[in-house]
């Protein structure tokens, strides 16, 4: 199956179509833009799927970052995400951003517990703390960065994020 995910929570403006069968990314675009998601998206993913070789048919499901992240691009992505499954009749499907960070320091720190946190302001930040297996222990919630820490201390997590 053919998926395409899309992520405008944060600065990026970013779509990828990946091959769950073959376990490989076939074709990605990035723009850093901070803001104007709404103008860039859809060009953004439309060269995903040029580069990927692949089409809006030939698609199985659509990945979509619920956040935490900007409100404006959360919705942006959310709203295109839910549109295309609803045109093509398959599935959206919400990632959090901190799943996302998580998923990634697992893959780089195979049997690591991870800890997710990106900064949330006024000296908090949003953080999810998985376990060696990527089950969800904590969060996703704000918390004090003295709050994750002693979350974190008896499992010597991986830190993932900006925070």
């Amino acid at each position: 199956m053919k998926l395409l995910a899309i992520d405008c929570a944060a600065n990026l403006c970013a779509a990828c179509v990946y091959d769950a069968a073959a376990g490989k990314e076939l074709g990605r675009s990035v723009l850093d833009l901070g803001k104007g998601h709404a103008e860039h998206l859809m060009a953004v993913i439309e060269e995903a799927l040029t580069t990927g070789g692949a089409d809006y048919a030939g698609l199985g499901a659509i990945a979509v970052a619920t956040g935490p992240g900007s409100f404006t691009g959360l919705r942006v992505g959310v709203s295109a995400a839910r549109g295309l499954a609803l045109a093509l009749k398959i599935p959206a499907i919400g990632v959090t951003t901190l799943e996302a960070l998580a998923a990634q320091a697992k893959a780089t720190f195979p049997g690591r517990a991870v800890l997710a946190a990106l900064d949330a302001g006024r000296e908090e930040i949003h953080a999810a703390l998985y376990d060696e297996a990527s089950v969800l222990i904590y969060g996703p919630a704000v918390a004090t960065l003295s709050q994750a820490a002693a979350m974190a201390v008896d499992r010597s997590p991986v830190l993932a994020g900006t925070a």
